[in-house]
């Protein structure tokens, strides 16, 4: 590999908050003059954590594309604001939503049978942090009693958020937080799409 694919390489993952120390060895020549790297050997590690997802390159989806996903599912949103802008924290943005994100919506949909309102997707106003709302892990659901009746019952309790929110973890790892008005969902993966 190129030192220009390389330097690609890193960069990319530098734009998604990802370190390359320690999957990544190289071999180099060693004249400084014509330095350059002539192999990369990608290396794993195995994790049984849903965490361990974070690493893998993510599809990021425009406004657009989820809403075409969404309605396609018979999933709808809304906002307070009845607006898309992810920079104002009155509309409900899904612009640069992980992909695995809103096939988890979907696949909750199609396992749960029930309506499915989303009020929170990548828009501002959340909290931070890696797998925040912001970063398209995250999608926040309307408190329908189909919907809670269905994690409630399906789901796995594994306890209080730091917030006091009741959480319940699916079998794939992904977690539902039962906020004061809404589900607030982190999505690891698609849920098994």
């Amino acid at each position: 590999m190129r030192t220009s694919a390389l330097r690609t390489l890193t960069g990319a993952a530098l734009a998604l908050g990802l370190a390359l120390a320690a999957p990544f060895s190289t071999t180099a020549t060693a004249s400084p003059a014509t330095a350059s790297v002539t192999s990369v050997t990608a290396t794993t590690a195995t994790t049984t954590a849903p965490e361990a997802t974070v690493g893998a390159m993510v599809t990021k989806l425009t406004h657009a594309q989820a809403t075409s996903m969404l309605r396609n599912a018979g999933i709808t949103w809304s906002s307070s604001g009845n607006c898309s802008d992810r920079y104002n924290s009155t509309c409900t943005s899904f612009e640069q939503v992980n992909e695995d994100t809103i096939l988890g919506a979907i696949t909750l949909r199609q396992a749960s049978g029930c309506a499915l309102n989303i009020t929170g997707g990548t828009e501002t106003g959340h909290a931070s942090g890696t797998y925040s709302h912001w970063n398209g892990y995250k999608l926040d659901f309307s408190l329908y009693s189909c919907l809670g009746n269905y994690i409630t019952s399906r789901f796995t309790y594994i306890g209080l958020r730091g917030d006091g929110a009741p959480q319940y973890q699916s079998a794939s790892g992904n977690i539902y937080a039962r906020e004061s008005n809404h589900w607030d969902v982190l999505y690891y993966n698609c849920g098994g799409c």
